[in-house]
């Protein structure tokens, strides 16, 4: 994922996750915000629950691709933190996509198929 496309600041990743409206599934959970820029920009963490490093960097690497995939179909103007759930060390990568989808499509952050 491109540079200008990632949350990099701690202090924004702590604004999206206090102001931000969340969006839970079994493996991970979205937290949105309005970030007033024509481009949306997203973050992924995984806390030390999900497991050792290892763990934590493939389900980090697991939820970047699946967001990176649905860069395009992203209305623009959000900042997105996902957080990774200790269940997603178990998923297969097509589970993990499947659940972007359906939490941009509950935050209604996707486009609209026309507008891709």
């Amino acid at each position: 994922m491109r540079r200008r496309y990632r949350l990099r600041s701690k202090e924004r990743f702590q604004q999206v996750r206090r102001q931000g409206r969340s969006y839970k599934h079994r493996l991970l959970v979205l937290v949105v915000l309005p970030n007033g820029l024509p481009y949306s920009r997203f973050g992924f963490t995984a806390s030390k629950r999900v497991g050792n490093a290892v763990k934590r960097n493939r389900a980090r690497r697991l939820m970047r691709e699946a967001m990176r995939l649905r860069l395009e179909k992203v209305h623009p103007g959000w900042d997105v933190v996902c957080i990774a759930r200790p269940p997603i060390v178990q998923a297969s990568f097509h589970e993990v996509q499947a659940a972007c989808d359906e939490l941009l499509a509950r935050a209604r952050l996707l486009k609209a198929p026309e507008q891709v």
